[in-house]
């Protein structure tokens, strides 16, 4: 096994700030709770403005639903999808880099494929601190040098 990456760490920007790019799309490095409540915060923001007004413009009533009746509905249609899967993508990439920072394998994602399995995955990221110091997936993100 590799040693752990030492001096600026991954997901660092060169004048010391996160790089938002690498902290919702790449499954490297570590987050720390900050980032993850932070991210799940902005997914679930980002679900209810923009998918509940599309369901609404695709027909989706509570009574009678109504989808792919006309082209506005396919092209909501097409933009939900598109929109869910950003948020599917965005969820495993943080995930996985909080699961890191507990020093546990990203494959603990799969928790949320049963019964309450995203209830421990609540308890892991939103709320239990990370591993101190380098783990075998990078450099400590509360403590990291900013020096180039």
């Amino acid at each position: 096994m590799a040693p752990p990456p030492t001096g600026p760490t991954v997901g660092r920007t060169s004048g010391g700030g996160w790089d938002l790019r690498w902290l919702l799309f790449s499954f490297k490095g570590r987050a720390h709770r900050a980032h993850w409540w932070a991210a799940t915060g902005a997914l679930i923001g980002l679900g209810l403005i923009v998918v509940l007004p599309l369901l609404a413009a695709a027909g989706a009533g509570v009574e009678e639903p109504d989808f792919g009746s006309d082209e506005v509905s396919g092209v909501a249609v097409l933009v939900i999808l598109a929109v869910y899967l950003l948020i599917l993508w965005v969820s495993l990439a943080i995930g996985v880099k909080r699961w890191h920072d507990r020093d546990k394998s990203g494959a603990w994602m799969f928790l949320a494929l049963i019964p309450f399995g995203s209830l421990w995955i609540l308890i892991e990221c939103g709320f239990l601190p990370g591993t101190d110091g380098p783990n075998q997936y990078g450099g400590d993100p509360r403590r990291v040098s900013t020096a180039p």
